[in-house]
């Protein structure tokens, strides 16, 4: 199973702050996640466990 947008975007952040010498692209830039996806995502993300 592929990894979800999310999990890509949290990946890139990490390499960045590692140093890999990326950057995020600015929204609307042609590769640049859509709203649409967002919305997509945003239907299959795991909802955050509450605490005991």
């Amino acid at each position: 199973m592929k990894a979800g947008l999310y999990a890509n975007i949290h990946a890139k952040q990490e390499r960045i702050k590692a140093g890999s010498g990326e950057k995020m692209r600015k929204v609307g830039v042609k590769g640049a996640p859509t709203a649409a996806a967002f919305k997509a995502s945003a239907k299959t993300a795991k909802k955050p466990k509450a605490p005991k």
